[in-house]
């Protein structure tokens, strides 16, 4: 079976991820090695490398290849540098492949960040709008990589700490499963 596993990861890579302008080769040789289906439920590793959220515990879900892939690329993660994954257990493997020191953060308080100052932050579950402890988390050029959704469609946004305070923008759009915790406050919109 793990010859079948190893062609989807292939598969993947070719069909989803490279074809989503993901092009960066690191990262692209990371998610060829990376088993998705060690991290899915037992019985569930057929679905490990669908075009679709998988749910690894209740209430939570590896994001879809492409859309992974696309938000580990505009974070740019290298080799050498400090990484908090956040509901991200795959990111998580894929950035420990890639080089970085990894910490894993999938408890019940995903606002709470552990110390530190990280180079790279990345979620794979969609918020309303990144907590300030996760860019406050950032060290001094380091980015954070997540989707913002309060509707039926989220933005993946890149935030970056320079010196005089930290940026944003959308990137691309995405629709993970909003993340048990944070709820999207009702509002009027035009």
């Amino acid at each position: 079976m793990s010859s079948d596993f190893a062609a989807a990861r292939l598969n993947m890579v070719e069909s989803q991820i490279r074809t989503a302008d993901v092009t960066d080769l690191p990262l692209q040789d990371a998610l060829r090695v990376v088993p998705r289906e060690n991290l899915v439920p037992a019985g569930k590793g057929y679905l490990a490398y669908a075009d679709a959220e998988v749910e690894y515990a209740p209430g939570r879900a590896l994001m879809r290849p492409r859309d992974i892939g696309k938000l580990l690329q505009i974070i740019k993660p290298r080799a050498g540098e400090k990484a908090l994954a956040i509901a991200a257990p795959y990111a998580a493997v894929v950035l420990e492949t890639m080089g970085l020191a990894v910490t894993r953060l999938d408890g019940d308080d995903l606002a709470a960040v552990p110390g530190g100052e990280y180079d790279v932050i990345v979620c794979e579950g969609g918020v309303p709008k990144a907590p300030g402890a996760w860019t406050a988390a950032l060290a001094l050029h380091g980015r954070l990589g997540v989707v913002e959704r309060q509707g039926p469609v989220g933005r993946a946004t890149l935030y970056v700490r320079a010196e005089d305070g930290v940026g944003a923008r959308a990137v691309f759009d995405s629709t993970p499963s909003l993340l048990a915790g944070f709820p999207v406050e009702a509002g009027f919109a035009f």
